[in-house]
């Protein structure tokens, strides 16, 4: 199709966070006549990843969640529990599905128009927003951009004491036999080998013959291929016995846990998903907070204010529970495994889960601070709260 010189809005980055805003912008009046131009260097037709995550009320993406589980267990070498997440309800969103689903019906939208191309870089000007291509420039009134132009670990290593990377490799297998209680997903489980750093393995079944099982690490090199490849073998035999399955699907993906604060933007420019720092720092978690986000931006453009906005006390306050976990995680005060079972084995799973959505109360976050051992938590807390930098090694 045509390609203009100007739009209402240009969405950078057609992942999760672009497609999610264009989503959001289909299901509201204001912008049926708003000029929309989606632009990423991909076609956006692979299974590229899986979402899981847990939320109360169904959102836009309810008609594409594959499967759903209302208990899920945590297993450790001290502790097992298989959990109820009521009034939560956890989700899986294959990658394909959620492109699938949002590009077909932009497509009968004659105010949206796709662009296959590298964006080489955005910004904010006095009237507006540019966005660079090898051969053009579009103006728009806003940009939202969720593209990282600059790797995560190295912008996180100019100005940031903490970076682990929350790496995995998932398979999606099919067994011979059934094996599976697709009524329960595993959430975290410890008991692998925790020498490279928190490490777990989940399970998410989504038939008793099929399942997505996926290794987890929170550390700060990556691993061999082989390596993730021998450690779900290993588990899958451990776990369901000598079975024999069939791999259907692999994934691979990396996401930055660090303090480092990532750029809301500035302007008309508007950053969103990584980019933006919708990634948890302290958990990678990022579907909840990326629906957050784009439901707030849409809000905000409707009603003609500014998107961009100073962090409040609430988000002020889970930045700092991040950065205090992550320097107990990246100088090994405490294992992973240790902090997440005294979570999960002292506290009611929904108040967890509000924690890690960071919809917690204070007195929700004392209950959870008193779980962990002060000795190790506070000192730490101190550090952040001073703004103390961390010796390099």
């Amino acid at each position: 199709s045509f390609l203009k010189p100007h739009y209402d809005h240009i969405i950078t980055g057609a992942g999760l966070a672009g497609l999610s805003l264009l989503m959001r912008m289909m299901q509201h009046p204001f912008f049926d006549t708003a000029q929309i131009l989606v632009i990423d260097a991909a076609q956006k037709n692979t299974n590229d990843r899986t979402w899981c995550f847990w939320e109360k009320e169904p959102d836009i993406f309810e008609p594409i969640v594959c499967k759903k589980w209302e208990q899920v267990s945590f297993i450790a070498p001290s502790y097992k529990s298989e959990l109820n997440l009521s009034p939560f309800v956890y989700k899986m969103i294959r990658g394909i599905d959620l492109y699938t689903h949002v590009l077909s019906l932009a497509a009968n939208k004659s105010n949206i128009t796709f662009c296959t191309e590298p964006v080489l870089s955005v910004q904010s000007t006095q009237t507006g927003a540019t966005v660079e291509l090898n051969n053009q420039t579009f103006t728009a009134t806003k940009v939202f951009n969720s593209i990282l132009f600059e790797p995560a670990n190295v912008l996180a290593h100019k100005s940031a004491d903490y970076f682990l990377w929350q790496h995995f490799k998932g398979y999606e297998i099919k067994t011979e036999t059934p094996v599976f209680n697709d009524a329960v997903a595993t959430l975290m489980d410890f008991t692998v080998d925790q020498s490279n750093g928190t490490t777990f393995m989940y399970v998410m079944p989504t038939s008793t013959t099929t399942a997505l099982v996926e290794y987890t690490l929170f550390t700060e090199n990556l691993l061999a291929d082989s390596a993730y490849n021998d450690a779900i073998h290993a588990y899958i035999q451990k776990t369901y016995g000598n079975i024999k399955y069939t791999i259907t699907h692999q994934e691979f993906g990396k996401i930055p846990m660090t303090n480092f604060t990532f750029s809301s933007g500035a302007g008309n420019l508007i950053n969103m998903g990584v980019a933006g720092g919708q990634v948890k720092g302290s958990s990678g978690y990022a579907f909840h907070f990326i629906q957050e986000k784009t439901k707030t931006v849409i809000a905000d453009v409707v009603a003609g204010t500014n998107p961009l906005r100073t962090p409040n006390f609430s988000q002020k306050k889970f930045q700092l529970y991040d950065a205090v976990l992550l320097r107990v995680l990246q100088d090994k005060k405490l294992d992973g495994a240790t902090i997440f079972t005294q979570i999960f084995s002292k506290n009611p799973p929904d108040r967890v889960f509000r924690f890690l959505n960071n919809e917690s109360s204070l007195i929700d976050d004392l209950h959870i601070m008193s779980s962990v051992p002060t000795r190790i938590f506070l000192p730490a807390a101190l550090y952040a709260l001073m703004g103390v930098k961390r010796r390099r090694a």
